[in-house]
């Protein structure tokens, strides 16, 4: 029996390293940078005014004459003495000036013609300039490799005059779900509740669905089928959900045993799972149970393909006795108070709740046969 942390390295080992690939920033968003990126320029690159205002040489206030307004992309001359320029908001500050002074705090509360005279309250020292490289220096890490790519990063590199980035390519998959008793009309038959959620978590973590496979239980039909959409889109991976286990019917097994692991690794929900090979492909097999395909989502394929939150600590707030031999990934609300962390439980294990799962916004790892008490730490994975 593996242990998640074996059998995740054995998922990460079987794919490809990621594809670097050069992108316009209007293509980028939720990417992950594939290069350190530094700040060629100061953040700002000049320093500029936060507010329509005047610009002067004294914090002491008084009556001024008004001199040239310094609009926004021009460049003004040096500010003098007894002199007020009106300055717009982002504009270059003349040399020379103290302070900034809004207009509506100064008599009139609007700009008179050049020449008339304004006065001017008492103002301190630097108000209202925002200084260059405030923001960020030149040669100051500007985004980290690794770093998903924000609107607000995006923007950062636009600043800097940046239009096209290298990132890592999505990873491309085929999802393959079903089995006989998925998507009939019979009485006995059951919805395809996985291929629409495999395909919601593919679009949430970055991984890019490129073709579905539906499988009954013949194992020929299943192979010629991912054989041709194998040949026709070359995905990266196979991701296969149910058919793993030790049934009669568990042609996913079946098809890939002779040239794959299957097993069991030490976790609840989510026991049985298969890596493999079709050719060169890797094939990811996960368990059918929704939830046991939703958990094995997360903790495998969001880190390994695609972009996942880290893991990080939190306290249980309720006494949690673990099972013997397996650790739990219960479904839970994890809170943030005051810098403390804490995770409440949901009731419900079965791996068949998954209604239960909609309000999770994590998954708490409960160590085997852990008998933990209010405050005590553990591992949690955010959604």
């Amino acid at each position: 029996m593996r242990s998640y942390e074996e059998h995740l390295a054995a998922i990460r080992g079987a794919l490809p390293a990621p594809t670097v690939v050069t992108r316009s920033l209007l293509e980028v968003d939720g990417l992950i940078l594939a290069r350190t990126i530094t700040a060629a320029y100061d953040m700002p690159r000049f320093d500029n005014s936060q507010m329509d205002g005047y610009a002067i040489t004294s914090t002491t206030g008084g009556t001024f004459t008004v001199g040239a307004t310094v609009a926004a992309g021009a460049v003004p001359g040096s500010a003098r003495d007894g002199i007020a320029t009106p300055i717009m908001t982002g504009a270059k500050v003349p040399e020379g000036t103290v302070t900034i002074v809004p207009v509506e705090q100064c008599e009139p509360p609007q700009f008179p013609r050049e020449g008339e005279t304004v006065t001017i309250p008492a103002a301190p020292e630097g108000q209202f300039i925002r200084l260059a490289g405030s923001d960020i220096a030149a040669g100051k890490v500007l985004v980290e490799e690794g770093t998903r790519l924000t609107p607000a990063a995006i923007g950062t590199l636009a600043s800097q005059g940046i239009t096209e980035v290298e990132v890592y390519a999505p990873a491309r998959i085929v999802v393959c779900t079903g089995g006989a008793e998925i998507g009939g009309q019979g009485a006995a038959s059951i919805p395809d509740a996985n291929a629409p959620m495999i395909a919601a978590l593919c679009r949430e973590y970055g991984i890019e669905v490129v073709a579905f496979v539906r499988t009954n239980d013949d194992p020929g039909i299943l192979r010629s089928d991912l054989e041709g959409v194998v040949r026709v889109y070359q995905p990266d991976a196979i991701v296969t959900s149910g058919g793993v286990s030790h049934g009669k019917f568990e042609v996913v097994r079946q098809v890939f045993e002779e040239d794959g692991w299957f097993g069991h690794v030490a976790q609840q929900p989510g026991g049985p799972q298969g890596l493999a090979k079709l050719g060169d492909v890797p094939v990811i097999c996960l368990p059918g149970n929704p939830v046991s395909t939703l958990v094995s989502f997360r903790v495998y394929l969001g880190p390994a393909l695609g972009r996942s939150r880290a893991a990080h600590t939190a306290q249980v707030t309720v006494p949690v006795t673990g099972l013997e031999g397996r650790d739990q990934f219960r479904r839970g609300i994890v809170d943030y108070e005051n810098g403390i962390a804490t995770a409440e439980l949901f009731s419900g294990t079965g791996s068949h709740l998954l209604s239960q799962a909609m309000s999770a916004n994590a998954l708490i790892r409960i160590p085997a046969g852990a008998q933990l008490q209010p405050g005590d730490v553990v591992e949690v994975i955010p959604f």
